[in-house]
């Protein structure tokens, strides 16, 4: 897996909620995000520049964060974001501290690999899974999740349940349906035309 290196200043928090919220919002009209990190015994409240994320946030690839807080480095993943429902501007991240001993839980990209049997047939292959939620150490934990669909018919799926990798956990229903190839009108208008 990838990394990048995120700059961050350590924050304090203030005692009452009002006053935090005004920090908050001073940080933000700065151009700065709120950001904590969690996971390493006690939380870390730090800020980081806008600019800074970027790279991180707006991207569909995953990556081990490489925190840097007032010069100290710190393996992490990103948790979670939060975004303004207007503006579309960053709120505030949550990072995880990664403890290279214990698994983590995180989305992977998917991608398909293959031309299915299906699509020579007329159909279409759609993906209705972008992203499958694992489990494993984190220097496992590959940067997309490839899955063959050379063999798929007309109508035919590919299942969590069906797909298997070595050291990572699938955690998502094994019935939900990762891709298919569905019928096109087209293919559906020759084949009834072929029956008559």
């Amino acid at each position: 897996m990838k990394s990048i290196e995120v700059k961050g200043t350590a924050r304090t928090i203030a005692e009452r909620s009002s006053d935090q919220a005004r920090a908050l919002k001073a940080i933000r009209k700065d151009n700065g995000v709120p950001c904590v990190l969690y996971g390493g015994g006690e939380n870390i409240h730090f800020t980081v520049p806008a600019e800074g994320l970027r790279n991180l946030v707006y991207t569909p690839h995953i990556y081990v964060v490489d925190l840097i807080i007032d010069g100290k480095k710190v393996n992490a993943i990103l948790k979670d974001i939060q975004f303004h429902p207007v503006k579309d501007n960053i709120l505030h991240v949550d990072f995880y501290q990664i403890d290279e001993a214990k698994p983590i839980v995180m989305e992977v990209p998917v991608q398909l690999e293959g031309l299915a049997e299906g699509v020579k047939a007329g159909g279409k292959l759609v993906l209705q899974m972008r992203k499958l939620k694992v489990k494993a150490l984190y220097n496992i934990i590959p940067e997309k999740l490839i899955v063959n669909v050379s063999h798929l018919g007309l109508g035919k799926t590919v299942k969590v349940g069906e797909l298997s990798y070595e050291g990572l956990e699938l955690l998502n229903a094994k019935e939900a349906v990762v891709c298919a190839v569905k019928l096109t009108r087209a293919a559906r208008g020759a084949a009834a035309t072929a029956g008559k």
